[in-house]
């Protein structure tokens, strides 16, 4: 059994789709497929079945997907501390979501960049936001998350970046606008423009109302958070997101609450992150504070 064995099983298994994952490992399609049919013989057991709908994971594969992680896990652990001179290489994937301006990210993926040149990136987000992301962290499809979901999830690391307290974001003719504080219970029978369903904002902010007894309607859903602004500002409604996510936009006012509600935007890995990993929380740890 061979460890690029174990990589095409992973790439499999995450995409669900030969091709994808061919094109993850940097191997013709023809190669994983023949990787995947060798490792099902020399297991003596099916790992995926295949059919005209696309392939899934059987209960023993989805087994052996784990114990796959933990061993090429272990074994670039094992090449760190062989040469610790060497540099890291391999690939990091990091979750993010759209429009994330609360830190900068290129200035700090650059400076990874910087100290560990032989890294690749690849980022991307999640078509359903933090909560998405957190799957993706738990299933091994993304090394390191940014995320926005209230408390801690088991079975996740954490580095607590930021905190932002959240703000009302009214048009410009509204008559809250001109006070000095909104009342959650004064906005809640608006109409609310917020993202989809899964972001953390959302997410926490729906949390806040439950605990004091309020709910709401969310009548415009977007999936870019720094574009709310602008469509509460076009009186599509009102909005409560993050202070540090709010954008500028003409004909939308900004106003404290006047309850308390903090959104937290966390870093998130497996309980044993890879060592780009751990590389990637050290130095989020230098700008941000320790973990």
């Amino acid at each position: 059994m061979e460890t690029r064995q174990l990589e095409y099983l992973v790439a499999v298994a995450e995409e669900l789709n030969f091709t994808r994952a061919a094109e993850r490992v940097f191997a013709a399609q023809s190669t994983v497929s023949a990787g995947i049919r060798s490792l099902e013989r020399e297991l003596g057991t099916t790992l995926f079945e295949r059919d005209p709908q696309g392939v899934r994971l059987t209960a023993v594969g989805q087994e052996m997907v784990d114990a796959a992680r933990t061993t090429l896990e272990a074994s670039e652990r094992m090449r760190t501390l062989a040469d610790p001179h060497a540099g890291l290489r391999g690939q990091l994937r990091v979750g993010t979501f759209t429009n994330l301006t609360t830190i900068d990210l290129p200035g700090i993926m650059g400076e990874f960049h910087e100290r560990h040149p032989l890294v690749d990136l690849r980022l991307g987000p999640s078509p359903t936001g933090s909560t998405g992301l957190a799957d993706d962290v738990r299933l091994g499809r993304v090394d390191v998350a940014f995320m926005g979901l209230p408390g801690r999830l088991p079975g996740l690391r954490y580095q607590e970046l930021m905190t932002s307290p959240f703000v009302a974001v009214l048009p410009r003719d509204h008559p809250l606008a001109g006070g000095e504080r909104v009342r959650l219970a004064d906005l809640v029978a608006e109409r609310f423009v917020d993202a989809s369903e899964g972001f953390g904002n959302r997410v926490t902010l729906d949390r806040r109302l439950s605990e004091l007894g309020l709910t709401r309607r969310v009548a415009t859903e977007v999936s870019d958070l720094g574009e709310i602004p602008r469509f509460v500002a076009a009186r599509l409604g009102v909005a409560v997101i993050p202070e540090l996510t709010v954008l500028p936009a003409e004909g939308a006012v900004v106003r404290p609450l006047a309850e308390r509600a903090d959104w937290v935007l966390s870093a998130v890995s497996r309980p044993r992150p890879s060592a780009a990993a751990l590389a990637l929380f050290g130095l989020l740890a230098e700008r941000f504070g320790p973990h």
